[in-house]
């Protein structure tokens, strides 16, 4: 297997423009993949094809039931695995830094004098060169995270119908030019299986992750649009709008009587008392 360095250092870059959770996706696919596959299961495979026997002395058998039994191995199927899931990332980390050249360039353009009235503001990146994962970025950052979900769930179902979860001991094959139907046998079984679960585990803890990570971010956009949105119609542009409409209630509607009541008891007092007011004028003007 080749070297992981410069994959590796390509990965790293990737943390400064990516979320809590797809920091701790590139940690799993650093620590618990590319190292277990370059440290552990290159050295438990080995040479496999060389371990494989059958019971038989016919030349090329054995050869033709092992590549029956498994089309890819198991070390060269994992690399490919890590190889395609890994390129929807790269691809987002090149879009991310020519996003950050091109603000960059901008930011260089608004230092010059009057440069503020013909050039945009930047708006993917701060005055540190971190990315803010907001519109296109955003979409490429959901782009590759699907692109993954779909290439990680490829893998564990084909590696599901290629050769299973389990290594089985011996295997049977009846393949031309085997004389007859042979068994042929796997050296160190249960070692093997136990590397086939654990990196199916973390491929499965790959995915799970992934998926959080999108529903993460459709989540903060959506709470993000509702938050303009309630800010826009609560503004002091629209100072009606400030307090929601009142509905009259019991209460108040109890309250109301009790005035109109009050006001017709003070009407009539009125009305008698200045009846015997203008009598009286009259009395004294005769």
């Amino acid at each position: 297997m080749g070297d992981w360095g410069f994959l590796s250092k390509l990965l790293d870059k990737v943390q400064s423009h990516s979320t809590v959770i797809g920091k701790v996706w590139m940690s799993v696919l650093l620590l618990f993949r590319i190292m277990v596959l370059g440290a552990g299961a290159e050295s438990v495979w080995g040479d496999e094809q060389s371990s494989f026997l059958c019971n038989t002395q016919q030349p090329g058998c054995e050869n033709v039931c092992y590549d029956w039994t498994f089309p890819i191995s198991h070390i060269r199927f994992w690399v490919l695995q890590i190889i395609f899931v890994s390129t929807p990332t790269l691809v987002y980390l090149a879009h991310a830094i020519h996003v950050i050249h091109q603000e960059n360039k901008l930011r260089e353009k608004l230092s010059k004098p009057g440069g503020t009235l013909s050039v945009k503001m930047p708006k993917y990146t701060n005055e540190k060169g971190k990315v803010i994962i907001k519109g296109s970025l955003l979409g490429s950052y959901l782009t590759q995270l699907v692109a993954k979900i779909i290439i990680e769930t490829a893998f564990i179902v084909g590696q599901y119908y290629l050769y299973g979860f389990v290594m089985v001991p011996m295997f049977p094959c009846s393949k031309n030019p085997c004389p007859f139907t042979v068994e042929c046998y796997m050296s160190r079984p249960t070692e093997k299986t136990i590397f086939i679960i654990f990196m199916l585990v973390v491929a499965c803890v790959s995915l799970l992750l992934n998926i959080i990570e999108v529903l993460y971010l459709l989540c903060t956009r959506v709470k993000c649009g509702s938050k303009r949105r309630n800010h826009k119609i609560n503004s002091a542009e629209n100072p009606a709008s400030l307090l929601p409409p009142r509905w009259p209630t019991a209460e108040d509607s109890l309250q109301q009587n009790k005035k109109n009541m009050e006001l017709e008891m003070s009407q009539s007092i009125g009305g008698s008392l200045e009846g015997p007011k203008e009598e009286k004028r009259l009395l004294s003007d005769r």
